[in-house]
């Protein structure tokens, strides 16, 4: 069962949100045009993502290339409909962070207690972010959406 990845249930004619608010939070799908920032933001706080949301990733300085490639592949998906990226900003325009909605056997491993749900979600903020108190907040957002805007009954927050 360990390599087994379950799809995201979405109709086939689900279209995700390209922007959901929530108090002084705007989400939009992760794209090549955030590349800057993003690694900016990815650079500058990788020990805070590291703590927050665990995982490997990530373990060393972001390239332009490398990153860019990542945002690309997070765009594809997105339009595939296997998986949604979105970048997080507050409303003045600063980086906050991002959220990943993953199917199960992506990031948490498929197995008879994690087959039952939906999707597996995680996120992480800037260091400055933070310290400000928007990885809670984060959080909170992101339940909102998923229950608004996805419908997702079964989610585990694998943060």
């Amino acid at each position: 069962m360990a390599d087994i990845i379950k799809r995201i249930p979405v109709p086939d004619d689900f279209n995700p949100p390209t922007e959901l608010t929530f108090e002084d939070l705007v989400a939009k799908p992760l794209t090549r045009s955030a590349l800057k920032d993003d690694l900016e933001a990815v650079n500058s706080s990788a020990k805070t993502i590291l703590k927050t949301r665990g995982g490997s990733w990530p373990t060393e300085e972001l390239s332009e290339d490398f990153d860019l490639l990542d945002l690309a592949w997070h765009e594809r998906e997105f339009r595939d409909k296997t998986s949604f990226a979105y970048v997080v900003y507050d409303q003045s325009g600063a980086y906050i962070g991002c959220f990943y909605l993953y199917p199960i056997g992506e990031r948490t491993p498929y197995s008879k207690d994690t087959k039952g749900f939906d999707i597996d979600a995680s996120w992480w903020v800037t260091t400055n972010a933070y310290n400000e108190g928007y990885y809670e907040k984060l959080y909170a957002a992101i339940q909102v959406w998923l229950a608004n805007e996805f419908s997702f009954a079964n989610v585990i927050y694998s943060n």
